[in-house]
């Protein structure tokens, strides 16, 4: 049975708790709640695991050796002892988790269903890679508002591809979501060292313990990136490679800042949580969660780490603190390249969006970028959705055409006003750009009509930005000409 197989039936299995009243938000919630039990039963039978993670009680014959009120009594008490676990990162797994299934035969049924699964074609593919394709099916489902935090497997894997992430290096997510671009990055790695057989024991620790770190804000999101992780054989400090908080107050401030590679989608349109920005390091206060972000993200990377990191449009052309922020990005790195992706890829947006690869320089360094790449991956492209999925073929031109220097330094062709792929000066940015970086230059004959356009909440959003930045700037003038009451 092929894993997408295995996903499938797995995703089946929500018919069950659908039928004991829990919602589509909470169906992978409640399934990975159990999931995780087994798969760590499996892991630890195959030598995966060195050593089962769970306590005695909480092991997968606890449940399987009972049936009716007994098994959802102790089921129910399985989950309460877990959040209260001795060991850190189990109780940050099973933080606040509780079960909503109300009659013991719903939970027989749902264990039966996963010890009949074939577990042994499914630890083929790794069983982090089964609950990454659940994690996926979740998002591709819009009724479940999960695709806020998924970014498509094809952008993390193309973007993980060119930034070649390697050995020894620090790997950060401010924005974490499920984990998908630390894990993806964990991924090329293993890849390219022999499943780390190739290192040391002192590197291959530093790898499973210290290599990868997150933030992730919504609690339920943080512990499907828990599992996901643990699932893969990351493990990070004692409390896991995602941690808890909101990296745009002072937990964001405290995380280091000396990482090699900044990999992240922060979270964009109508993404809830948090409010706006509190942290005082940051060189320009903005409401705007995205330029908040950016500056987080060029912060927190050290001299001569580079960094790939998803944002909306608005960031690109916004003006006030928008351009502050674009200016002070290519003065402190060299921002050497821009993908403006295709709409329609992410699955709970309609929202525009692109990828800012750069380098950083310093801290305290200007002049930074002297031109910029822009590949136009979004003009004539397919109308992306569950018809047509976006692939890593899609990926190839621009691929080839970036080149296989992370930091965008190999050999490069300007393909013209007819091709993707442009370089436009600093010099050429500032005079007749006005430093805005929203460039493009293909007639796009898949014209826009109004079902192409973002949601509503997300264009009254842009609109409250832009608004916001009006309204700063003349209070800058106010403030400039003594009127200020």
């Amino acid at each position: 049975m092929a894993t997408q197989d295995i996903v499938q039936k797995l995703w089946n299995l929500c018919d069950v708790l659908r039928d004991d009243g829990i919602n589509y938000s909470d169906y992978v919630t409640e399934l990975v709640l159990l999931l995780f039990i087994k798969m760590e039963h499996e892991n630890a039978e195959s030598g995966i695991l060195q050593a089962h993670k769970l306590p005695d009680y909480a092991r997968w014959p606890e449940l399987t050796s009972r049936s009716g009120l007994n098994l959802l009594n102790h089921y129910r008490e399985t989950l309460l002892k877990l959040s209260q676990s001795p060991d850190r990162l189990i109780s940050a797994i099973y933080a606040d988790a509780q079960t909503s299934l109300k009659e013991p035969r719903h939970l027989e049924q749902l264990v039966k269903s996963l010890d009949g699964i074939d577990w042994f074609s499914a630890r083929q593919d790794g069983l982090g890679d089964l609950y990454e394709g659940l994690l996926e099916k979740n998002a591709s489902e819009t009724k479940s508002g999960a695709g806020q935090y998924f970014t498509p497997r094809p952008l993390i894997d193309a973007i993980v591809q060119l930034m070649q992430p390697q050995p020894g290096e620090t790997v950060q997510d401010p924005a974490a979501g499920t984990a998908g671009f630390l894990i993806a990055a964990d991924r090329y790695i293993k890849d390219h060292t022999n499943d780390l057989y190739d290192l040391t024991q002192k590197q291959i620790k530093f790898q499973r313990n210290n290599a990868f770190l997150g933030m992730e804000l919504v609690g339920s999101t943080r512990r499907l990136a828990l599992m996901n992780c643990l699932l893969h054989g990351m493990e990070g400090d004692d409390e896991g490679v995602v941690h808890v908080g909101n990296t745009l107050g002072q937990a964001g401030a405290a995380l280091p800042k000396n990482a090699h590679l900044m990999l992240s989608n922060p979270p964009f349109g109508t993404a809830k949580g948090g409010g706006g920005p509190t942290r005082d390091d940051l060189t320009f206060a903005t409401s705007n969660k995205q330029l908040a972000f950016l500056q987080h993200i060029v912060r927190h990377l050290r001299d001569g780490g580079r960094a790939a990191v998803v944002l909306p449009d608005n960031v690109l052309f916004e003006a006030g603190v928008g351009a502050d922020v674009r200016r002070d990005l290519m003065d402190k790195c060299s921002l050497h390249t821009i993908l403006r992706l295709p709409t329609g890829i992410f699955y709970a947006q309609g929202v525009k969006t692109n990828v800012l690869f750069f380098e950083k320089v310093s801290q305290a360094a200007t002049g930074s970028t002297s031109a910029v790449w822009v590949y136009d991956m979004r003009a004539n492209a397919p109308k992306f959705g569950k018809r047509t999925p976006l692939t890593d073929a899609h990926f190839a031109d621009f691929i080839a055409a970036y080149g296989t220097d992370p930091n965008g330094k190999a050999e490069r062709q300007d393909q013209g006003e007819q091709g993707r792929f442009r370089r436009f000066s600093r010099e050429w940015i500032a005079s007749e750009r006005g430093d805005s970086l929203d460039i493009a230059w293909l007639k796009d004959d898949n014209a826009e009509d109004a079902a192409d356009l973002p949601e509503p909440a997300v264009l009254a959003r842009v609109a409250v930005d832009e608004l916001n930045a009006a309204v700063a700037e003349l209070e800058a003038i106010l403030a400039e000409l003594g009127e200020v009451q």
